[in-house]
């Protein structure tokens, strides 16, 4: 009954911006993992930025590749996960997911909860494009 669904993809030039959510339903634990993969073509999907949520806080996580650039944050109330994504790139182009994990992962490592294959909820992604 888990069901995940992104929005807020689009085109966009160098140096722009962009608001991904991803709007969860279906449950009702208070602690998850959610996080914000990526996939281009041609290119391993890949883990992006990560929030492990649970009773009185949250923790989150962060490629390389984006730290300082994308924050990722969630509404509680609303059970909806965002990427806020700025100073974009034309190497940030790509398809992206979001995916969530429940109770235990929160004591996952860091490189487990960036890996996909530890996740079976998707959503069913939105694309983003950066020109130049």
């Amino acid at each position: 009954q888990v069901q995940l669904v992104e929005s807020g993809g689009g085109s966009v030039q160098a140096g722009g911006s962009l608001r991904l959510s991803c709007a969860a339903s279906g449950y009702t634990y208070s602690s998850n993992c959610m996080v914000w993969f990526r996939q281009a073509p041609g290119k391993e999907r890949e883990g992006v930025a990560a929030a492990v949520i649970f009773t009185g806080g949250s923790t989150t996580y962060y490629a390389d590749s984006v730290k300082g650039r994308f924050t990722i944050s969630q509404d509680n109330a609303k059970n909806t996960l965002y990427l806020q994504m700025n100073s974009l790139k034309p190497e940030d182009t790509a398809m992206y997911y979001c995916a969530a994990a429940f109770g235990g992962c929160r004591f996952w490592t860091t490189s487990t909860i960036m890996t996909p294959s530890h996740y079976n909820y998707w959503g069913q992604g939105t694309q983003v494009t950066v020109s130049s």
